[in-house]
């Protein structure tokens, strides 16, 4: 993501109030960059999601504030070496790792906005209406052959997003990350209490 949204989010960061970045739907590690510079300057990742907008599916975060003394102390001495960043100057270094990890957690939370029995139902209805169409049009056999295809992509698609989320979830395990279910119910990975992202 270009240096120019990093500049606007930290001009934004300013405010104290809560920020979100935007970004199109496969741009996740862009997202992941902003997130970890957030951290850098007081602010931490706190959630994902995706939407439509006027040029086609967007991905959202959301960062807020950091209240923790490790939050507090990195910003301020991130601010001292990098005074410049909120206008375009240097920023720290990024680090990949904990870029990667930001990706991960981004990428299983928004993988939890649907559970997968939702995600199937829409599959199956959308690609259902999409082979009407040829059974009209063509015949009845040549509908039904159309909707078993896309039937076994939807077996496929399920059984690859299991795995995905598999082992997305072992990643932040390791990283040392919980599960916990938050109020909507959505299961995530949260950090320990303290720490960054």
């Amino acid at each position: 993501m270009a240096k120019r949204h990093t500049k606007k989010m930290l001009r934004r960061m300013g405010s104290g109030e809560p920020v979100r970045a935007t970004t199109a739907l496969g741009s996740l590690g862009a997202l992941a960059r902003l997130a970890f510079y957030a951290e850098q300057f007081g602010y931490r990742y706190a959630d994902a999601g995706q939407g439509a907008g006027p040029d086609g599916q967007k991905v959202q975060i959301q960062i807020v504030p950091d209240p923790s003394p490790q939050g507090r102390a990195r910003a301020a001495e991130n601010w001292a070496r990098y005074p410049d960043a909120a206008d375009g100057g240097a920023l720290p270094p990024l680090d990949a790792d904990a870029v990667a990890l930001l990706k991960a957690r981004i990428s299983f939370d928004l993988a939890g906005q649907l559970t997968e029995k939702q995600k199937i139902a829409i599959a199956v209805l959308a690609f259902s209406i999409l082979s009407v169409a040829p059974a009209i049009k063509i015949g009845i056999g040549v509908g039904v052959g159309i909707w078993a295809l896309l039937m076994a992509f939807v077996a496929g698609l399920a059984f690859y997003g299991r795995r995905y989320t598999a082992r997305t979830a072992a990643r932040l395990e390791a990283a040392g990350l919980t599960l916990v279910t938050d109020r909507m119910g959505r299961q995530r990975y949260l950090p320990p209490t303290g720490q960054i992202g």
